[in-house]
């Protein structure tokens, strides 16, 4: 197992504090991490950790590019996800939740949302089983690294929605 460390990266449907439920079946906890095509390097990385991985595995056949947790966010279609590659990790262990000062945070610090830059420390691995062939992701830790632009409905701030209140509690 080789850990990998994605820096920088935009975070996109983070289940980090809880596992993630579909369709009232409780899964893992995980997250779908974007990677600007720019970055070659990190493709590069991530690119060769895969053949590795399949090369280790010792799987027969050929596993198809469908099935791989790194796509093309081109494909998607999701605008938020064009001119990246996504990667979804997970794990059945709450991963490591932290700070830029490597302090641990909560759900109700409510720093993490998708959109916000994080770090990311995955592996890859090898599923071949009765579900079938596949290229996964583990998912191990994310760092908090900088506020972005929220994805999907993003935040909504209400505050100058609200009118001021007199001071005057006796009013009530």
């Amino acid at each position: 197992m080789a850990l990998i460390q994605l820096k920088n990266v935009t975070i996109s449907y983070p289940s980090l504090f809880s596992p993630a439920v579909f369709e009232g079946v409780e899964g893992k906890y995980e997250a779908t991490f974007l990677i600007p095509k720019s970055d070659l390097k990190t493709k590069a990385l991530l690119d060769q950790a895969i053949t590795e991985a399949i090369v280790a595995s010792k799987v027969k056949g050929k596993i198809p590019s469908e099935k791989y947790c790194l796509t093309d966010g081109d494909e998607r279609g999701d605008e938020s996800y064009h001119g990246s590659w996504s990667i979804k990790a997970g794990n059945k262990k709450r991963p490591t939740v932290i700070n830029r000062a490597k302090s641990p945070i909560t759900e109700a610090d409510d720093i993490i949302y998708p959109g916000c830059k994080v770090d990311a420390i995955i592996d890859i691995w090898i599923q071949d089983n009765k579900w079938g062939k596949r290229v996964n992701a583990n998912l191990y830790g994310v760092r908090f690294v900088a506020d972005g632009e929220a994805l999907g409905a993003g935040r909504v701030d209400v505050m100058g929605e609200f009118e001021d209140l007199d001071s005057d509690l006796d009013d009530i």
